[in-house]
């Protein structure tokens, strides 16, 4: 049941910031920092690619990937179809590293260190999700604040 719930949640959270980039009236809007924002749609994008390939892709699923979190951060004008690809394959690396996971899997110990202390499996996929819908919040905001007027 977890497995399903999160699934969809990692894709209609993901498929909403593939739509959020499409709405910017300019693709250099994308990169744009202004004010006190610190952090680009753009590299906020990059930055959960990196993310859910990691700890869901590489560790779940095997995948193989390796991040470079620096360049989630520093990285500038990726195209927007670019990242909109990896926004996509990025839900079928999720639903192929989830559906492989057992009830037992989700209560057991996640293998990598996260945070300060251990988590559970489900505990970590859980913080996964949250972490996807505060970023997309913040991008949402971003798209708004640059593209008024």
């Amino acid at each position: 049941m977890i497995t399903q719930t999160l699934i969809t949640l990692f894709e209609r959270d993901l498929t909403k910031l593939k739509q959020e980039l499409l709405a910017y009236q300019t693709e250099e809007n994308i990169w744009k920092v202004a004010a006190q924002i610190p952090n680009s749609a753009g590299n906020l994008t990059l930055h959960l690619v990196g993310n859910l390939n990691t700890f869901i892709g590489a560790e779940i699923g095997k995948t193989g990937y390796v991040r470079n979190r620096p360049l989630e951060f520093s990285d500038k004008l990726v195209p927007r179809a670019k990242m909109i690809a990896e926004l996509e394959a990025t839900i079928e690396v999720i639903k192929n590293a989830l559906t492989k996971l057992t009830p037992e899997e989700y209560k057991a110990e996640y293998p990598l260190l996260v945070f300060e202390e251990k988590t559970s499996t489900e505990y970590l996929m859980i913080h996964l999700a949250v972490h996807l819908g505060y970023h997309l919040g913040q991008v949402n905001y971003h798209r708004r604040l640059l593209d008024k007027g």
